[in-house]
């Protein structure tokens, strides 16, 4: 079998797979076997936290437009329902915005569901 000359290549991906392992705890960041353990461990739970964190900022605005609307004297499901029903194309993301930054723009979006539920 001919014996293979990686040139820097190896060289290279440990030091690349070292350096992502920068201050993880005793020999995670300086053996190169338990540092690439820990890279793709890392690189898999930061894989799955991009998705999760979508997830998350939906149900705080969910919770925040709730809430506002508890206030007003409807719930959450009637108000978007409603909302759907007479056109207003918001998205929760301002809606929960609005929720909190804009109490009277709110109350007015609640005033106009109601309407259209009614």
């Amino acid at each position: 079998m001919p014996r293979v000359k990686r040139s820097t290549n190896r060289r290279d991906s440990r030091r690349k797979t070292l350096k992502l392992a920068k201050g993880y705890f005793l020999t995670k960041s300086k053996l190169y076997r338990a540092a690439q353990e820990a890279v793709e461990k890392a690189l898999r739970y930061a894989y799955v936290g991009r998705r999760r964190k979508k997830r998350d900022f939906r149900a705080l605005w969910i919770l925040r437009i709730n809430a506002a609307c508890r206030t007003h004297g409807i719930s959450y499901s009637r108000f978007i329902g409603a909302l759907k029903k007479s056109g207003i194309e918001l998205n929760r993301k301002i809606l929960a915005d609005l929720a909190v930054n804009q109490p009277a723009a709110f109350a007015a979006l609640v005033e106009k569901a109601k309407t259209a539920q009614a």
